[in-house]
């Protein structure tokens, strides 16, 4: 029985080491296969802005240039150099496209509340 058992404990760390670098492997090409979807998502042209994290924590800010199936090329925002990129050295992918809308709005109604309250203040000071 202890015989069985051992050999049963040894197939099963066995098994456990030999599938942990599959599974890491399948979780880095499911993260390649979303940046890649990310870049598609931007599209391309000088309004396609981005800032672009590499895994060795190089960061870069510009428009995709140019995509394609296994890279794609970053202008700089700067000087304008073009930067070619593999998709399997790209960490994370954030969209540079401003304020949105929402926000815009809300610091507008915000600002006008404000110079309200500043008035109304204002107003009751001067009555006393």
């Amino acid at each position: 029985m202890k015989t069985y058992l051992t050999c049963l404990l040894a197939s099963a760390l066995l098994l456990a080491t030999v599938s942990l670098p599959v599974a890491a492997q399948q979780a880095n090409a499911e993260t390649v296969e979303t940046i890649r979807i990310r870049i598609a998502k931007l599209g391309v042209g000088e309004k396609a802005k981005a800032t672009v994290t590499q895994k060795d924590g190089t960061k870069s800010k510009g428009y995709i240039a140019q995509a394609g199936d296994d890279d794609f090329v970053l202008r700089d925002r700067k000087t304008d150099a073009p930067a070619t990129i593999r998709y399997v050295d790209v960490a994370k992918v954030e969209s540079n496209r401003g304020h949105s809308t929402a926000r815009n709005i809300a610091i507008g109604v915000g600002i006008g509340v404000g110079a309200f309250l500043a008035i109304v203040a204002i107003t009751l000071a001067h009555l006393d």
